[in-house]
């Protein structure tokens, strides 16, 4: 069986083909997730993860070139977080205090774990989200995103030594 590409599924779901857009969101659903999970907290990524790919589907005829869909998709993505930012009335930061609410210890640490994340640099943020919360490879990483193999590699390994600096050197 081929592997349809990215620009094959945009193509045919513009053309009305509801499959090719399943498969779309079911490649892109973990990337665009972990974008979210960096900007917003757990509930809210979820249903905006929704948000986006509804947006995306109403919205797919008027990409013109089917192949940056990988980068348009993210930039959706992106700007649906800070859409949902903005219409938010109150703001949950996350912190010492909202990790330890947490009933066991690893929702504590896990809760500790994603704040230390927010706050890296938006390249590293995302391909630790993806790789992390998402199990997704460095290889799915590149392919999801365009980045090349080695710019993955390289802010992995650049984002787990800032996320461990900033865990007090504790292993991740």
């Amino acid at each position: 069986m081929t592997v349809r590409t990215d620009a094959d599924l945009v193509r045919a779901a513009q053309a009305s083909e509801v499959a090719s857009f399943e498969l779309l969101y079911s490649r892109y659903a973990p990337v665009v997730h972990s974008i979210l999970l960096g900007r917003l907290p757990p509930a809210d990524a979820d249903d905006v993860t929704q948000n986006v790919f509804i947006t995306a589907y109403t919205k797919l005829h008027s990409l013109r070139e089917p192949a940056a869909f990988a980068g348009w998709i993210a930039r959706t993505a992106r700007n649906a977080a800070e859409d949902h930012r903005r219409r938010m009335s109150e703001t949950v930061e996350l912190d010492e205090a909202y990790a330890t609410q947490g009933t066991q210890r690893e929702d504590a640490e896990a809760a500790r774990a994603l704040a230390a994340i927010r706050n890296l640099p938006e390249a590293y943020r995302e391909t630790l989200m993806m790789r992390l919360v998402e199990g997704m490879s460095g290889p799915e990483i590149s392919a999801r995103t365009g980045l090349t193999p080695g710019s993955v590699r390289v802010n992995l390994h650049r984002g787990m030594q800032m996320l461990r600096g900033a865990l007090g050197g504790g292993a991740v």
